[in-house]
């Protein structure tokens, strides 16, 4: 159902305005994972100095680590969508909703410089995969008790 109507450029000084919140975001994360990825070797570096932990120890410490891979996950997609706004960006496309075709408004946009749907076509996206997540949770309920299903 994507229906482009993009009704005019924008702007030169807009765009460039737009691009310059996403280059900055970019880089603002990019120089997050450098630090990141600079703590984890200096962490590395002094592991063999930790001695002996206990298992209450190491479960806190899996546990930290899965919070912060899940992290540098969240910011390489955040990476990904920022590069598809730039290329968005450049054919023009920029700042219109890639379902219904109408303009983002701006306050989406300072806040997400990277989002390339309206709040309502958004939402009704979130909303219809949240749907697909209980039809499926339901789904895997019933086959999980075979027996009990009526």
């Amino acid at each position: 159902m994507r229906r482009v109507t993009t009704q005019g450029r924008m702007s030169d000084a807009r765009s460039d305005e737009l691009r310059g919140l996403l280059e900055e975001r970019r880089r603002e994360i990019i120089g997050e994972l450098h630090h990141k990825m600079r703590d984890v070797r200096d962490e590395n570096a002094a592991a063999p100095d930790q001695g002996v932990r206990d298992e209450a120890e190491i479960s806190e410490a899996e546990i930290q680590d899965d919070i912060e891979f899940a992290v540098l996950q969240m910011k390489a997609e955040t990476l990904q969508k920022i590069a598809d706004a730039l290329h968005r960006l450049e054919r023009g496309t920029f700042g219109y909703c890639e379902e219904c075709g109408t303009e983002i408004a701006e306050r989406r946009l300072r806040a997400l410089p990277f989002a390339a749907r309206c709040t309502a076509c958004e939402q009704a996206r979130e909303t219809a995969i949240e749907r697909r997540h209980h039809q499926d949770a339901r789904r895997g309920a019933v086959s999980l008790f075979p027996d009990m299903a009526a």
